[in-house]
């Protein structure tokens, strides 16, 4: 019997390590998680921003007169797109 009861305390003992151990995971993965948004929020951040920074650049090329006509083609393409979305919001206020 004392065998026995060794052993039941010896599985008791590593399952209470298990637990431990499940806690000490899920906390870590939970911590790795709010991380990982942080650095998907950054990631977008910097992406709009570099967007932004595009868009800058691409204005000031077309005032200096320095566009190749590829860039002055997609310029002429974008600003096409922009008037499309402006007219579609101008039709839904309008309704």
């Amino acid at each position: 019997m004392n065998n026995l009861e060794a052993h039941i305390k010896l599985i008791n003992e590593k399952l209470q390590q298990l637990l431990k151990k499940h806690v000490a995971l899920k906390k870590e993965n939970g911590n790795l998680n709010d991380e990982v948004k942080k650095l998907r929020q950054k990631e977008e951040d910097y992406k709009s921003t570099l967007y932004e920074l595009d868009q800058k650049v691409n204005i000031l090329k077309a005032a200096s007169g320095q566009m190749t006509e590829a860039d002055q083609k997609e310029f002429e393409k974008r600003i096409n797109q922009y008037i499309k979305e402006i007219d579609k919001c101008i039709g839904l206020l309008s309704d």
